[in-house]
C-alpha cells in the first residue's frame, strides 16, 4: 500500500522574508556568537548612531528597540496615562490592542473602508480629549493598502498636538507607489509623530528582533528613557550592522518579492478571486460579496499545507514567498476561483 505524503508546509502567514540572511550577515552572526559570554552595550546608542547615518537623520532622532513592537511599547509607556485612549484601524496588526492594554490605554478600533483602506476620516473623528495615540499602518497590515502623501498630510493636519501619531512603516521597502510619504522627513515637520521601521521584514532578520523609531529628538528622548538595559543582544546588533553594508544585494531581494507579488496578484485576480492590490509583501484575499469565500480559501490553503492568516468573515492574508510558493497557492486556490464563478453564474 502506498501512503500519500502530506504536502511540505509553506509558512506564508507571518510576512517573513523567503530569503535567509545574506552570507556577509551570517558571518557577522557567527563572529558575534563567539563572544556570547560578554554583555552587549547597556543601551544601543552606537547602533542608533549607525542607523541614523544610514537614514541620513540626526543621531538624536533614532530610538532602537526589540523589534518595531518594542519601540511602539516604549512610546506608549512614555506618553500614555491610565485611562487614555489609543485609536487604530481594524482589522490590523494584532499587537496594537495588546500594546494598548499593556500601557494602560483603552483600545479604540476603527473599521476599515470596504476597499481595505484605513478610514482616515473616521480615525480623525475618533480622536478626542482622552486620546493620546493614533496609529496609521502604512502600508496597512493586513490589506496592503497605502495612505498616500497628500492623504497623510491632510490627516496629520487634523490631529491635535496632544496626540502622538504612530506611523508604522514595517513594510515600507516594498512600496512602489509614486505618492508614498517620506517617512524620513515627516518627523521634521511633526514633533508629535514617531515613524516605526524594522529589520524583520525586507531585511530578513525576523528572529533577531531589531526595530527603530524616527522622530523629533525630544520625543525620541522620551522613548529612549523606556529602553530596557541590555535589551538588544550582540548577535542582533552585528547582524543589523552587516545588513546596513549590504544595500544592493538586499534591494535585489526586495525587488524579487515585489515582482512575485505582482505576478501572484494578477494570477489570483484572473481566477476571479477578490484579491486587493498591495504595496506590502503580502496579499489580502477579501471575504468578498460571495459568502464563505474566505473560509473556502483558508480551507484550501490549509489542505495544501500552506500556512496563511485567516480573519474569519474578513479575509485571508497571504505572505509572498518564492515563485514555487506562489505556484502552490495558485494550485490550491484555483478550485475556489472556479467555485465562485459557478456560484455567480
Amino acid at each position: 500500500m502506498v501512503t500519500a505524503l502530506s504536502p511540505s508546509p509553506r509558512p506564508l502567514g507571518l510576512n517573513e522574508s523567503p530569503y535567509p540572511p545574506l552570507p556577509s550577515v551570517r558571518k557577522a552572526i557567527r563572529d558575534a556568537a563567539g563572544q556570547a559570554h560578554r554583555y552587549p552595550p547597556f543601551h544601543p546608542h552606537r547602533l542608533a548612531r549607525r542607523i541614523a547615518a544610514w537614514c541620513g537623520v540626526d543621531p538624536g532622532a533614532v530610538a532602537v528597540g526589540n523589534g518595531s513592537v518594542g519601540v511602539a511599547l516604549q512610546l506608549l509607556q512614555a506618553v500614555i496615562r491610565p485611562g487614555d485612549r489609543m485609536v487604530y484601524a481594524w482589522p490590523g496588526f494584532d499587537a496594537y490592542p495588546l500594546l494598548a492594554r499593556m500601557a494602560g490605554a483603552e483600545p479604540v478600533p476603527v473599521p476599515l473602508l470596504p476597499d481595505g483602506r484605513q478610514n482616515l476620516t473616521a480615525l480623525a473623528e475618533a480622536v478626542d480629549a482622552a486620546t493620546r495615540v493614533v496609529v496609521i499602518c502604512n502600508p496597512h497590515n493586513p490589506t496592503g493598502s497605502l495612505v498616500t502623501a497628500p492623504e497623510l498630510a491632510a490627516f496629520l493636519a487634523r490631529v491635535p498636538e496632544h496626540v502622538t501619531v504612530l506611523l508604522d512603516e514595517a513594510y515600507i521597502e516594498f512600496v512602489r507607489h509614486p505618492a508614498v510619504p517620506d517617512g524620513l522627513r515627516l518627523p521634521n515637520e511633526r514633533p508629535n509623530l514617531l515613524v516605526l521601521r524594522t529589520f524583520s521584514k525586507a531585511y530578513g532578520l525576523a528572529a533577531l528582533r531589531v526595530g527603530y523609531g524616527l522622530g523629533d529628538p525630544a520625543l525620541v528622548a522620551r522613548v529612549r528613557d523606556r529602553q530596557l538595559p541590555y535589551g538588544i543582544n550582540a548577535v542582533a546588533t552585528a547582524a543589523v550592522e552587516a545588513t546596513l553594508e549590504a544595500g544592493d544585494e538586499l534591494v535585489t531581494r526586495v525587488d524579487a518579492v515585489v515582482a512575485e507579488r505582482e505576478r501572484l496578484y494578477h494570477r489570483l485576480t484572473g481566477l476571479g478571486l477578490p484579491v486587493l492590490p498591495s504595496q506590502a509583501n503580502f496579499l489580502w484575499l477579501a471575504a468578498g460579496p460571495a459568502p464563505g469565500t474566505d473560509h473556502a480559501a483558508a480551507d484550501a490553503l490549509g489542505t495544501a499545507g500552506i500556512h496563511a492568516r485567516h480573519w474569519p468573515g474578513e479575509g485571508v492574508r497571504l505572505t509572498v514567498g518564492h515563485p514555487a510558493d506562489g505556484d502552490a497557492v495558485l494550485s490550491a486556490l484555483s478550485p475556489v476561483g472556479r467555485g465562485r464563478a459557478e456560484t455567480e453564474t
